[in-house]
């Protein structure tokens, strides 16, 4: 099996049930997730070697935590133990036109204040053959930034591909800072994945005539930015996601990708939501498997594409589907039919 790397933060969810407000809840629904950790646990039900590499109080919250990811298969022998508290966030799942919302209590987490002493990056990144990791974890504090950083260089060093997903996050981070930190470490990333918004705030291209409010997507626009984006920092694929936000319940769901000469677009699905969280992250970990299969930019993508949507059908952060169910969906059958 291919060893694969992902670094960030895991965290503890504490849902309101059902469509409920936060006013509403008497209580909440826990599990446990987060961007990096997420693609860690579909490349493991994808068949492939994976570890995620964070840090995690040593205590029974910061166990359960890490029993999570052993439960799919994740390894979780590079995670350090120390730091105060495990972050937190709470979910308020939206429905028709109200939106979902996330209040986010992740301040001063292990990850946050780890430093580069709590990992030994010559071991992890050994006979790796991927590292991933998101804008969200280096947008946790300077000391992650820091992290980051050993780690993409250790990761380079070791001849290993790197892929990011951008993943801005405005309750984190300003643009301003979120540019000036991420646009330093493209010069190791191979694979850039990110929406129109990621685009814009992190590294300052934006799509003409689209606008993620209502829906509208203009290809054109893509295309002029991915080849801006080729242009200037050199990656070998940029990939996005394509969501055209119909409602809280209903979106469409595609995407693009450019290698520096062809340009393609998926087939598009119209799905029904049940926990969009985790989508892009299911993108992420669909075209990561694709291109480490061996496939051609185009089938990668369709994997990807076909990964994600099945992800917005299933409870939780986690996309907990098999390889053969991805195929299915992505060679035509949508049709939902009960498996007998």
């Amino acid at each position: 099996m291919k060893k694969v790397i992902t670094m960030g933060e895991i965290m503890l969810r504490l849902t309101s049930p059902g469509f409920q407000r936060f006013s509403q809840a008497n209580c909440f629904d826990a599990i446990y997730g987060g961007g990096e950790a997420n693609v860690a646990v579909s490349l493991s039900n994808f068949g492939y070697d994976a570890h995620f590499v964070s840090k995690l109080p040593k205590n029974e919250i910061g166990e359960c935590a890490k029993q999570t990811l052993n439960k799919y298969g994740v390894k979780t022998d590079y995670i350090a133990r120390g730091g105060e508290r495990l972050g937190i966030y709470f979910l308020e799942t939206g429905a028709s036109m109200r939106a979902s919302k996330v209040v986010y209590d992740r301040a001063n987490s292990a990850i946050a204040t780890a430093t580069v002493a709590d990992f030994d990056f010559d071991e992890i990144f050994k006979d790796a053959e991927w590292f991933h990791f998101t804008g969200i974890t280096p947008a946790l504090s300077p000391e992650a930034a820091i992290v980051t950083e050993a780690a993409l260089k250790a990761a380079k060093k070791h001849g290993v591909t790197v892929s990011v997903d951008l993943n801005y996050r405005k309750k984190l981070w300003s643009p301003a800072r979120a540019k000036e930190v991420m646009t330093s470490l493209m010069k190791y990333v191979d694979v850039c994945i990110g929406n129109e918004e990621d685009a814009e705030k992190v590294l300052g291209f934006k799509p003409a005539n689209t606008d993620v409010t209502s829906g509208t997507l203009e290809l054109d626009g893509y295309k002029d930015i991915f080849r801006q984006m080729k242009e200037t920092f050199g990656f070998k694929y940029i990939a996005t996601t394509l969501r055209e936000s119909h409602s809280a319940s209903d979106n469409g769901w595609s995407a693009l990708i450019y290698d520096g000469n062809e340009f393609y677009h998926s087939k598009k699905y119209d799905v029904r939501i049940v926990d969009r969280v985790g989508g892009g992250d299911s993108f992420a970990a669909g075209l990561i498997c694709g291109l480490l299969d061996g496939k051609n930019q185009r089938d990668a993508l369709e994997f990807a594409v076909a990964s994600s949507a099945l992800k917005h059908t299933i409870p939780g952060d986690m996309n907990l589907v098999t390889r053969e169910e991805v195929e299915t969906l992505a060679n035509g059958d949508a049709s939902g039919r009960v498996q007998r």
